[in-house]
């Protein structure tokens, strides 16, 4: 018997090996499905999916052996791998001086061996799709084309579980990162409140005590301070409303009037505008996420009042329910958003650049907890719009 070389590479052959993260693992269906399929194939009692470790041969996939793994050293794979050629085949073991006093042959009765190398896109035999008989024999020309296209499919195999698994670590790495931020926004947005509301105490208290003191611009000066404040503040609210959504919509379901919903947002508004808001024309009683709806309105509802150069504003809502899935249309007479930067709007800092009817620009928060809010009630969002007209936001949840 010839124990079995190493390749030149081995070191970096054995590290590809690893990194498709299936040596020890259980079995699986796709693969034993495949040496299922070569045995019957090529009339066989053996067929094996394996990768050759550093001094074992795993077995991936064992069709007619009950063992999973076996010594490296008296391995036919260990020849397979270093072998050129598209298929790696002995007709009968007992004439060959590599097999012919090898365990494999002796004890266990393996005569006949053909293997194709397992290479990966980097070029690196990672082991065998093979079969065995106990008995000399060859392989037609069918069965040859069988076990080299299984034997690529085996591979395809490999890469794909590969790939889904660094896209499984890469999607728990963002998950991470995302809480991260969260808890990072959460921290700052609440340590920042209060030194914001004494800066707008302060500002005031200025202007109340010293303003018989200070000329007009100074006093512009202390007003900008405390709009500014308070602008900074709306922001930090917003962002702390938008990485809390997540939390709003895992809230339990109610049952509640729709109109008196609505009812209790215009208050909350305190509109002090002229403007028209119509209802829906049938009063649902919806079933669903009251709290996370409520923030969705608000913020929607908020914009057409903000964004809106009309002297009269019209706000018109729909709301219907087919199935399971209610389906709410928002309609304003508003300043209308630009087409090229419709498809952006939900993006997170985004804005359209417009000033709203008071001269102030947005943070790009508000649609973008919006989004968030209604996909995590399993719906969507979209929106059309024609400028200095019109805007609608139709959006859907169950």
């Amino acid at each position: 018997m010839i124990s079995p070389t190493l390749p030149k590479n081995e070191q970096e052959r054995l590290r590809a090996v690893k990194s498709y993260n299936l040596l020890d693992t259980l079995p699986e269906q796709d693969f034993d499905n495949i040496t299922a399929l070569v045995a019957s194939i090529c009339d066989v009692p053996i067929s094996l999916v394996t990768l050759l470790d550093a001094d074992r041969n795993f077995l991936k996939s064992h069709y007619g052996i009950p063992f999973n793994e076996s010594p490296r050293d008296i391995s036919f794979c260990g020849h397979a791998i270093l072998d050129e050629s598209n298929i790696f085949i002995v007709e009968d073991a007992r004439k060959d001086k590599r097999f012919k006093d090898n365990p494999l042959v002796t004890e266990q009765g393996a005569i006949f061996y053909a293997g194709v190398r397992l290479i990966n896109p980097q070029g690196f035999p990672l082991g065998t799709l093979c079969v065995f008989d106990v008995k000399p024999r060859t392989l037609d020309s069918k069965q040859k084309k069988t076990l080299l296209a299984l034997a690529h499919q085996v591979m395809n195999l490999f890469e794909e579980r590969k790939k889904n698994k660094q896209l499984e670590l890469l999607q728990k790495e963002l998950q991470n990162k995302n809480e991260e931020l969260k808890n990072f926004a959460g921290v700052i947005s609440h340590d920042m409140k209060m030194p914001l509301a004494n800066m707008i105490l302060t500002a005031d208290i200025l202007k109340a005590k010293y303003s018989d003191q200070l000329d007009t611009q100074a006093q512009k000066y202390i007003s900008y301070l405390k709009q500014s404040s308070f602008t900074l503040s709306d922001y930090i609210s917003g962002l702390l409303a938008h990485y809390e959504s997540d939390k709003l919509t895992s809230g339990s379901h109610e049952t509640f009037d729709l109109n008196q919903l609505l009812e209790e947002i215009v208050d909350l508004l305190n509109i002090d505008i002229d403007c028209e808001i119509n209802f829906p024309e049938d009063n649902l009683e919806l079933s669903c996420n009251r709290a996370a709806l409520e923030q969705i309105l608000l913020n929607l509802i908020g914009n057409s009042l903000k964004y809106n150069d009309k002297e009269k504003i019209v706000i018109d809502m729909t709301c219907t329910k087919i199935d399971d899935v209610y389906r709410f249309v928002l309609s304003d007479n508003g300043m209308g958003i630009p087409k090229e930067k419709q498809s952006e709007i939900f993006d997170l800092f985004t804005t359209v650049g417009n000033l709203d009817r008071n001269g102030k620009k947005g943070h790009g928060i508000g649609l973008s907890t919006v989004q968030n809010l209604v996909k995590g009630m399993g719906g969507e969002i979209s929106v059309s719009s024609e400028l200095g007209k019109r805007t609608t936001f139709e959006f859907t949840f169950k």
